[in-house]
């Protein structure tokens, strides 16, 4: 089953914290494709209007009826995650402060966004009857275990302050299924790429930013040696698993945390291979010193969702990276 064959019950409504990032741009222009209602909430602190504009555009009357409201709010704050979860059915919960270098240079920004944050939004999501939370968690909660692939059920060592909120925010998710019966899924993206990846900010993820330096006929950077491995997705893929999430009918997934990844791994330096040859020009990068945090090489196993979800990649790296260029 690919993405259009995904039905959700045409009366259900819908929200998507972070609705103006990355991830939460994309989950709502499809949730809306299917003209489900959807509310947005986004501090855009990190998201940016721009994500969004089409769907605001439509929600003023500018081009036609639309299904979409947003609210200009803050997870942080208690009573924007009561009034945000009114009515609501199924929340998606995207927002968070990412990065793992900005978890380490701000604690106390990484903890109340990703920690009390998401307390707030399943706090407010049991008291107005939400059914469903889907919660986004992420692949550097295993931290730097030598075992690959990463399985679920292996122990947890997280690496850095981001990795320790969003693991503390899954265990939160899994405690309000097996406390209050808010059907939960917690699911841990691995490096996830794709259109609308802001290559702008220092924290920027590292495709986009390869692809902003090679533009600008500039030196991409890598920290380190560059043979550190990752399970890059694309945005499509993260698309299908949170909507598989949000319409499974198998109770063993409530209350569980899967991997979301493409179950392949590829190197920086190999990365940097493949863009020299879409771009037929030699590509040299600038070699800096390691940072603190990082993990040295991420491989996600799937059967876990594969069983559970009826998850498979929908998009391999190399297309998908086709396609982000083929957009940038």
């Amino acid at each position: 089953m690919g993405l259009e064959e995904i039905k959700f019950d045409k009366d259900i409504k819908v929200l998507v914290t972070g609705c103006a990032g990355f991830i939460g741009s994309n989950l709502l222009e499809f949730l809306l494709k299917k003209n489900l209602y959807v509310r947005g909430l986004d501090n855009l602190s990190t998201g940016s209007l721009k994500n969004i504009n089409k769907a605001l555009e439509a929600s003023s009357g500018k081009s036609g009826n639309s299904n979409f409201d947003f609210i200009n709010g803050d997870i942080r704050n208690p009573e924007t995650c009561k009034a945000a979860t009114g009515d609501i059915d199924i929340v998606f919960h995207e927002a968070a402060l990412g990065s793992v270098q900005r978890s380490i240079e701000n604690p106390l920004d990484s903890n109340s966004s990703n920690i009390d944050g998401t307390l707030n939004m399943l706090f407010a999501s049991h008291k107005n009857n939400v059914r469903r939370f889907i919660y986004a968690s992420s692949s550097s909660v295993y931290g730097d275990t030598p075992v690959l692939p990463k399985v679920e059920d292996m122990p947890v060592n997280p690496k850095s302050i981001y990795a320790v909120t969003k693991l503390t925010a899954e265990y939160y998710t899994r405690l309000y299924y097996n406390l209050y019966g808010l059907e939960t899924v917690s699911l841990r993206y691995f490096n996830v790429f794709g259109e609308r990846q802001s290559p702008d900010s220092i924290y920027s993820a590292v495709i986009p930013l390869f692809l902003k330096k090679i533009n600008e006929d500039s030196r991409p950077v890598i920290f380190g040696d560059g043979e550190q491995s990752r399970d890059f997705s694309y945005i499509d893929n993260v698309v299908y698993a949170n909507c598989l999430a949000a319409t499974s009918e198998n109770k063993k997934a409530f209350g569980n945390f899967y991997n979301v990844a493409c179950g392949k791994r590829i190197s920086l330096n190999e990365i940097i291979r493949l863009l020299s040859e879409y771009y037929d020009k030699d590509i040299e990068p600038v070699y800096k010193e390691e940072r603190k945090g990082d993990v040295k090489h991420s491989l996600a196993s799937l059967e876990k969702i594969r069983e559970d979800l009826g998850y498979s990649p929908l998009v391999g790296f190399k297309d998908g990276l086709a396609e982000l260029i083929s957009k940038f």
